[in-house]
């Protein structure tokens, strides 16, 4: 599979490990009508990782590893721009300086990028230790495959996926792959190159009939009928092949949200049935060599 991967960029973007903000008495009122006060986005989350389950927890919208964010609003927005899925982080800052860490997406509205660690290094970490990424993806193409946008990835990742080339069709491999219908919060962004974009999840039901009950923090998925060119709208035939990026959420419209790694509008984009397709196995690997 040709790419332009020996013309893309690679420039630092820093963040801050971000703490969980609130405005107390502070009630989150789910689509049941219960009013719950969970642990939320930011911070550092020591027992929720990828390849952990993305439904179930006692919380919500919770960002496994560490959330990073920039204090200065257009350095923060350069960081969520520019910071790709498997971009390689490091801790400049505190006790846990040195430790590396890799990009395992981004979570919109809050504007976060989060940030898996191990867990001997998330000891060491505290809120306000700065996280320099070496930013490494935006702009790559598929040479081959012109009806196919690509953002948000890391070329090395791109390559650990086990995409194929058949005939005209690129075959990705998925965990799941998610219809239009159960998609939620994200739509209307104007950008796919940031934030993320919500699976629905108050039909358990329907998840079942998905197979998406078991999701998983890090899994690769596919969206059916659902365009990422430039933003999120409904396409018949189009497909995201997106990451899970953050938990479960019992706010109506709301689920574990989706960072978009590639587009198409046309089917160039055959999803592939496979378990394991996850982040977690990838950081696995980085971590042994």
């Amino acid at each position: 599979m040709r790419t332009n991967e020996d013309k893309l960029v690679t420039v630092s973007v820093l963040g801050e490990v971000s703490s969980p903000k609130v405005k107390v008495p502070y009630y989150r009122v789910g689509h049941d009508g219960q009013a719950r006060i969970t642990p939320f986005t930011g911070g550092i989350t020591y027992n929720v990782r990828v390849g952990d389950r993305a439904l179930g927890w006692a919380a919500d919208h919770v960002e496994p590893g560490a959330s990073v964010k920039h204090s200065d609003e257009g350095a923060n927005g350069a960081l969520n721009l520019l910071a790709c899925v498997g971009n390689e982080a490091v801790v400049v800052s505190g006790d846990a300086k040195g430790a590396r860490g890799i990009v395992t997406g981004k979570h919109g509205g809050i504007e976060h990028v989060l940030v898996d660690f191990a867990p001997s290094d998330l000891e060491k970490m505290t809120i306000g230790d700065k996280v320099q990424i070496r930013a490494r993806g935006q702009g790559l193409e598929l040479e081959d495959f012109p009806g196919i946008r690509v953002m948000n990835i890391d070329p090395d990742f791109l390559g650990w996926m086990g995409v194929e080339v058949y005939g005209a069709k690129l075959r990705v491999p998925v965990v799941g792959i998610v219809p239009a219908e159960l998609m939620g919060s994200g739509m209307g962004s104007p950008l796919s190159e940031s934030g993320d974009y919500d699976i629905t999840t108050q039909d358990p039901e329907v998840l079942r009939e998905h197979g998406l009950e078991d999701l998983r923090l890090g899994d690769v998925v596919a969206i059916r009928d659902m365009s990422g060119f430039y933003g999120y709208s409904y396409r018949r035939g189009s497909v995201i092949i997106g990451i899970v990026v953050h938990t479960d959420s019992f706010i109506s419209g709301h689920g574990p949200g989706v960072t978009c790694l590639m587009s198409c509008n046309d089917g160039e984009i055959e999803p592939v049935k496979v378990e394991g397709a996850n982040i977690a196995g990838y950081i696995e690997e980085k971590r042994k060599s």
